[in-house]
């Protein structure tokens, strides 16, 4: 059992959860040198699986926390959606460029999340400034002052304590006592739908192609994809009154599979468990209650349809580690940490209507509907150009903020569709890629070379310059701007954009760093 937190062991931060939010969370505050404590009710990873796919985007936060190389070897590329009808015949199919890679990574990759959750607890014990304690509930969340109380019992004594921090984020899942504690609540922004999700294991071969599989099925919708070499999953939509322990075994779930099984037998599978889900479309109204935020699954909850229920956490955290950072440090102004919902909020809420409409778009309806998709599906997949733009995982540009600034500032910054997206992680001409430069610091990618002064006023600022060449793809993604410069955040995001540097020079603020001189901080 770990040691008792007293009071003048007091941590800067507490975690709430240590699934990959909150773990991810706390590697990013460690990159920052802000000393972390996270808390769980459980010691070790939660082992049954449960979320399957991270795209590229998110793939990049796992590199910020030196965990992307691990993924990638524990996943796989996913190679496109097939939607099919009920005979399983092809109705579309929309194939990734497996060389289309502006952020370094594969665009979709399938895995099993106590993997993923495996090897973010192997960084987190290897983190100098992170904490991890687990076997602990935590009861209530109070506010006192400008600190905030920690109400905690111990799982195997049952003993009481608070520990008292300065900011806690709440990364307790879609049940969050964080969220409770602060009067927060969930909104709904569609329908709830109940489906039978099936994780099976088999050494025989399926022989699917191998991207996701949506079956368009007007009596029972279905989702199959492969997770690992191994490793498959199916999600069925119920029907009625129909549970789980309706097909608690392979004999029961027979009829469900057989189609998907060709000349496999299903006494060929292992099945490693069934689970009802209820897929919901919910937003949290309020993502902090002033030192108390809130992230992942407590925040929001997206139906499965587009792969991008995990991943929305991890922005989150990506989003909110270097502003806590900042303004612990007080580099920031307290505002900062208003732009924590104002930047997600209406990006979890883009993602989340998203999912609902493609849910819809490919599940509702009837027998009308699905002849209108057997009609139509197979001339869209001719379209040129279609098969892109369904499988991009590029994500909406976050809304505009102090820290997102798409109106225009003064004459010498310009309105740009790059404020508010990322900047590519592209490979710079000594062969390294942005992020390996850039290292959670601000950054300005520009054509225009600094002057001396310029470059030790930024360098001052923990601030690094990218220069490029014209020609080089980051010189290219600069000129579709219009702009010859664009102020990166340390979380990747495009700041600002101008057509002249020296204004963008100007409007750095101070990176936070792990400089131990600044570890006791107000």
């Amino acid at each position: 059992m770990a040691p008792p937190v007293t009071e003048h062991e007091r941590p800067p931060v507490v975690v709430v959860g240590a699934g990959p939010s909150g773990t991810v969370a706390a590697l990013l505050l460690d990159r920052f040198g802000v000393e972390t404590l996270v808390l769980d009710r459980w010691d070790d990873v939660f082992p049954q699986p449960r979320a399957v796919h991270l795209d590229d985007e998110v793939c990049r936060i796992l590199d910020g926390v030196d965990a992307a190389d691990d993924f990638l070897a524990a996943s796989r590329p996913g190679k496109g959606l097939r939607l099919v009808d009920s005979a399983l015949r092809t109705l579309a199919q929309f194939d990734r460029d497996p060389d289309d890679r502006p952020h370094g990574f594969p665009p979709a990759n399938m895995f099993d999340q106590p993997d993923l959750e495996h090897i973010l607890r192997r960084r987190l014990a290897k983190a100098e400034n992170v904490t991890f304690r687990g076997g602990v509930e935590v009861e209530d969340v109070v506010h006192e002052g400008d600190h905030v109380v920690v109400v905690v019992t111990d799982v195997e004594t049952g003993r009481r304590e608070s520990i008292t921090a300065d900011v806690v984020l709440g990364c307790d899942g879609a049940n969050s006592i964080v969220r409770t504690a602060i009067g927060s609540r969930m909104t709904d922004l569609g329908p709830s739908q109940r489906w039978l999700v099936i994780d099976v294991e088999t050494e025989a071969p399926l022989a699917h192609w191998e991207g996701v599989h949506q079956l368009c099925d007007p009596h029972r919708a279905a989702t199959y994809m492969r997770i690992g070499a191994t490793r498959h999953r199916w999600e069925f939509e119920l029907i009625g009154g129909e549970s789980p322990d309706d097909y608690a075994d392979l004999a029961s779930l027979a009829p469900l599979l057989r189609p998907w099984l060709a000349d496999v037998s299903v006494d060929d599978l292992t099945l490693i468990r069934t689970a009802e889900y209820t897929f919901r479309a919910q937003v949290v109204d309020r993502w902090r209650d002033r030192r108390v935020f809130l992230l992942g699954d407590a925040a929001h909850l997206t139906p499965p349809f587009i792969g991008q229920g995990l991943g929305a956490g991890l922005r989150d955290a990506s989003n909110l580690a270097w502003k806590v950072a900042g303004v612990r440090r007080g580099l920031l102004p307290d505002s900062a940490w208003e732009t924590y919902q104002q930047e997600r909020e209406p990006h979890a809420r883009s993602m989340i209507g998203l999912a609902v409409l493609v849910g819809r778009l490919m599940v509702g309806g009837g027998e009308r509907t699905m002849a209108v998709r057997r009609g139509v599906l197979p001339i869209l997949n001719t379209v040129p150009g279609l098969a892109s733009l369904v499988t991009d995982s590029t994500t909406p540009a976050l809304s505009s903020s102090p820290f997102v600034r798409t109106g225009l500032v003064r004459s010498r910054l310009t309105r740009t569709a790059l404020v508010g997206t990322l900047v590519p992680n592209a490979v710079l001409d000594d062969g390294t890629r942005v992020d390996s430069v850039t290292a959670h610091r601000f950054s300005i990618v520009t054509t225009a070379t600094p002057t001396a002064q310029q470059s030790r006023d930024l360098a001052r600022r923990g601030c690094v310059v990218v220069v490029v060449p014209p020609a080089s793809p980051l010189g290219r993604w600069l000129a579709r701007g219009r702009v010859n410069a664009a102020l990166v955040r340390p979380d990747r995001t495009v700041m600002a954009a101008g057509t002249s540097p020296a204004a963008l020079f100007t409007r750095v603020p101070t990176t936070p760093t792990a400089d131990p001189r600044n570890s006791d901080a107000p």
